[in-house]
């Protein structure tokens, strides 16, 4: 199964990934850098800035910078991941930053209620910028 997650809300978009590797498909993730992530931008960057910088360098947790390791750090929070079929699950996610030569040609599903389109606001910020703050390239 294939995703495009141009102008998908990262949450709904991720929920419905991990239920579908949690049925034992495999599914990836293209243009994961355009998903969005609603609210005030400055609040949305003070809370990924928050997770980043948590924790000891050395012993973690660490968070990652990469717009399509956020991606599957997304999903990975909506996977029970400390039991084994979880992490058997999150196996079957892969996440790209842009289209890979290998999916060019076919086509993306569609997730319902997960577009952009039905936030009544204006609010939201990409996956890139997050990323290009973080310190991602």
């Amino acid at each position: 199964m294939i995703i495009d997650a141009t102008d998908k809300i990262l949450g709904r978009m991720a929920t419905f990934v991990a239920k579908k590797a949690l049925q034992g498909e495999k599914v990836e993730v293209i243009n994961s850098e355009k998903a969005v992530v609603t609210g005030d931008k400055s609040q949305v960057l003070a809370k990924f800035k928050q997770r980043k910088d948590r924790g000891i360098p050395l012993k973690g947790p660490y968070y990652p910078k990469k717009s399509e390791a956020i991606v599957r750090r997304a999903i990975r929070g909506m996977l029970p991941f400390k039991r084994s079929k979880g992490r058997e699950a999150f196996k079957n996610v892969v996440c790209y930053a842009s289209v890979p030569d290998h999916l060019k040609d076919k086509k993306p599903e569609e997730i319902k209620n997960a577009n952009i389109d039905k936030v009544p606001n204006l609010r939201y910020i990409t996956i890139e910028r997050i990323s290009q703050y973080l310190g991602g390239k």
